[in-house]
This record gives C-alpha cells, structure tokens and sequence, in this order.
C-alpha cells in the first residue's frame, strides 16, 4: 500500500527515473516515436504596491524587469538539463513567455509554453521557464521588496506522447 495525494491506495505509482533496485537513473526514450509535445505551466510572484508600480512603469533601476524576466524564461527552459539531473537534453522549437499584470492582487503571473517535436516532454521545460522568469522578477526588485513571494507555480497543460493530453482542473 502506499500513499499517494492524500488517499491510501493499493497500487504503487510507477516512477520511470527508479530502475527495479531503487537507483535513480535517466529514462532511455530511444524506441519512442517523435511527436509534438507541448506544455504551459503558470506561477505568480506578489510584491508590495511599490513594486508593482516600478514594474508597471518600467522604472527599475536595473531596467525593464518583464522584458528581462521573458528572455530569462526562454533561457531557463533550455538550460533545464543542466538544473534537473535526470532530465533529457532537448532540441526545443519554441519556447513563449507572456505576462498578466493583476492589479488586484499587487502580482505578475507568468505563462511559459515549450514546444518540441521529439520523444520525450517538456513540463520540465516550461516549468523552469515560469520559475526562472519568476525569480528574475525577484532579483531584479529585490533592493525595493525583499518580502515578496513567489507562488502557485503549477503544469496548466500538456499535450503529446503516450499519456496523452492533460489539463489541470480548475
């Protein structure tokens, strides 16, 4: 038995990166058909009221923090091997990163989609993406905010390969 989410199942997940005597080791992709493979993920950073004026102003002393944020995004995504050991090297196509602006919440929520045709996914990919986004964000407001908090960062979709699409519930 073990547990898993919160409930007590009979089934033990399957992890793929744990041979059959528990090492850790990279999972061989080699017999899998390329396909197109696309995942988003989402994450938020909340700041003071401060912050969030510099931002939308695009005042920061270190320049403009969303423009910078993006290119940090895209970068992270295709250094996600370097960061995530057991993670492939990818050959990826394309790699977006968009921001919302919420008032409301004094945040920035960040978007990252990664897109590869190849034989393995890329949540890896667009989760680095927002989470490098995110705390360039931090980095770059820091000498104004050193409270703010960066959250929720989450898989939003997937599509492509053997498990199929995915979509978080909302």
């Amino acid at each position: 038995m073990s547990l898993s989410h919160g409930t007590l199942t009979e089934k033990k997940p399957a992890l793929n990166h744990f041979d059959s005597e528990g090492q850790a080791h990279m999972v061989d992709v080699s017999s899998k058909a390329d396909s197109l493979r696309i995942a988003t993920a989402r994450g938020r950073i909340k700041v003071s009221p401060q912050v969030y004026e510099t931002i939308v102003r695009g005042t920061a002393a270190k320049g403009d923090v969303l423009g910078v944020a993006r290119l940090a995004g895209i970068m992270g995504a295709k250094k996600t091997s370097d960061l995530i050991p057991l993670c492939h090297p990818l050959p990826i196509t394309g790699v977006s990163v968009e921001f919302t602006l919420l008032p409301e919440d004094c945040a920035v929520e960040a978007a990252a989609t990664a897109r590869i045709t190849g034989k393995t996914g890329v949540e890896m990919e667009a989760l680095t993406a927002v989470s490098t986004a995110l705390l360039t964000i931090y980095d770059m407001c820091k000498a104004l905010d050193k409270g703010m908090e960066i959250t929720d960062i989450h898989l939003e979709e997937k599509s492509g390969g053997k498990s199929g699409h995915y979509k978080r519930a909302q």
